[in-house]
């Protein structure tokens, strides 16, 4: 009996030693002392989607204990090369909508395929698409800016960033929704078109509500709606389109987190969790609300579904619009 107890403790003390020895030979992710790159998309500056990156790769460098590094890029070629061979999980791409579904969907060979070149890890937020007009424009809601397009078809004038832009195609989906028509004005930027939105040069935009949210409470253009399924935090007294009776027109900027393909699944679990418990944080959440951006979070299985679906919803919208691919 003393003999087998004796076999029995050395047994559970050799397994013991054996798992201990493992694990602190196991190497450790992430490494202490190498930083990490974060590939975004967008022209380096202080747009909104530079300050959101930020903000979140800052709070998830303090929860990782790592320096995260932003490197900007406007070719999705030259992003594409900056990807870390090997997936070791010390490269993240930080990527919009616009990028990640909307510009492959208007190339006719495309750089990247996002759900065969990345492994999603995160939503991280969103802000809301927006219907604003001139205040000359005798239209106070939705149904009245429906009712005044069917009666003079072709006279309001709307503004977006360029042909193919996701302002473009917010237009394009309201337009295809309600049966009306307007003409396209296209801009090489957001900021002229909005500037001649409140001169009247035109009439009305469907802009990334950051991009707008000063001149609406400073009253100087009229908010209709929102077109999120949820009315924003940043302007709660404006109404949704689901409200004014279009529940499925919708048209976000979301922002995710990515890893290169091949990353291992421990590392994207590991991101993720560390999202999750920073966009909790209500320090970060003020900083993205003050940028009209609502927190998301979420599983990596939620992005790829998302991912999916808005690829199918602007597929169709592209096509409707009878936009050529480049």
């Amino acid at each position: 009996m003393t003999m087998r107890r004796l076999a029995t403790g050395a047994l559970g003390l050799l397994l013991f030693m054996a798992s201990w020895t493992v694990a602190a030979t196991a190497p450790s992710w992430p490494d202490p002392g190498r930083s990490i790159q974060a590939l975004v998309p967008a022209q380096a500056g202080s747009g909104v989607g530079n300050t959101i990156a930020r903000v979140v790769t800052e709070a998830l460098s303090t929860e990782l204990g790592n320096r995260i590094v932003l490197q900007n890029f406007t070719s999705s070629h030259g992003m594409l090369s900056n990807l870390e061979a090997g997936g070791e999980g010390y490269t993240v791409l930080f990527a919009t909508v616009d990028s990640l579904v909307i510009e492959p969907e208007l190339q006719r060979n495309p750089a990247f395929e996002p759900l065969a070149t990345f492994e999603p890890i995160g939503l991280v937020a969103e802000i809301p698409h927006i219907i604003v007009v001139n205040n000359n424009l005798p239209v106070h809601s939705v149904a009245e800016l429906t009712d005044y397009l069917a009666k003079y078809p072709g006279v309001v004038h709307f503004g977006s960033s360029g042909n193919g832009s996701a302002l473009h195609l917010a237009g394009e989906a309201y337009m295809s929704a309600t049966g009306t028509n307007m003409v396209h004005v296209p801009y090489s930027a957001a900021e002229p078109a909005t500037n001649n939105l409140v001169s009247g040069d035109i009439q009305a935009m469907f802009q990334v509500l950051s991009g707008v949210l000063n001149y609406v409470r400073n009253d100087k253009l009229r908010p209709l709606a929102v077109m999120s399924s949820e009315r924003s935090p940043a302007l709660p007294d404006v109404p949704t389109l689901a409200e004014a009776g279009f529940p499925g027109l919708l048209a976000t900027k979301w922002y995710a987190l990515l890893a290169p393909r091949g990353t291992p699944q421990a590392v994207i679990q590991r991101y993720n969790e560390a999202l999750n418990k920073v966009l909790e944080s209500p320090e970060l959440q003020e900083k993205l609300l003050e940028a009209g951006a609502t927190p998301l979070g979420g599983s990596p299985e939620d992005l790829a579904r998302l991912l999916a679906s808005e690829t199918a919803r602007w597929g169709r919208v592209i096509q409707d619009a009878h936009l050529q691919p480049r």
